[in-house]
């Protein structure tokens, strides 16, 4: 039986989902660019805050805030679906695109919020796909930089732990 996932509402969470068995369906420029289409068609969708991301070859992360009322698996699920059925269709082919069910884990407090953002730029430098994080265009870091608007939530200086910025709920437990 596998373990219930902890959601707690206004949670901020690290979401990573991997390819079914590892493979490299996420390369290329314009399957990571049909993938993010979808990710910005479900902010539409669904409303939530996304404050950083990565796609790679063969798995993604998020930094995402459900809106009130929308749960995480439902919009992770509405994604992946999606996502997949066009990407099998692209392909010829039919079946599970996506591994396991995703991971998730809500952020704690500022720290680790700045550390996870760290982590999900820095997956492509140690995947040796750029020099610098700033780099990979199908990064937050990168849509940031260039002030790209629509997929990634911009924050203003000092509103990300003002009272009207992000918070960070007290976790279960």
């Amino acid at each position: 039986m596998r373990a219930l996932r902890i959601l707690l509402e206004g949670a901020i969470y690290l979401v990573t989902s991997q390819i079914d068995h590892g493979a490299m369906a996420l390369s290329g420029e314009e399957i990571k660019q049909m993938f993010l289409d979808f990710v910005e068609k479900s902010k539409k969708k669904f409303g939530f805050e996304l404050w950083n991301f990565t796609v790679m070859d063969n798995h993604i992360h998020f930094l995402i805030k459900p809106g009130n009322d929308v749960s995480l698996s439902k919009i992770m699920q509405w994604i992946k679906c999606n996502f997949a059925k066009k990407w099998n269709k692209a392909h010829g082919t039919k079946g599970h695109l996506w591994g396991e069910r995703f991971y998730s884990r809500i952020i704690k407090d500022e720290n680790d919020f700045e550390r996870t953002s760290k982590y999900i730029d820095e997956n492509p430098v140690q995947a040796k796909l750029v020099k610098e994080a700033k780099d990979w265009k199908f990064g937050g870091l990168f849509h940031k930089i260039r002030g790209i608007i629509g997929l990634v939530d911009e924050m203003l200086d000092g509103e990300l732990f003002s009272p009207s910025g992000l918070t960070f709920p007290a976790s279960p437990g």
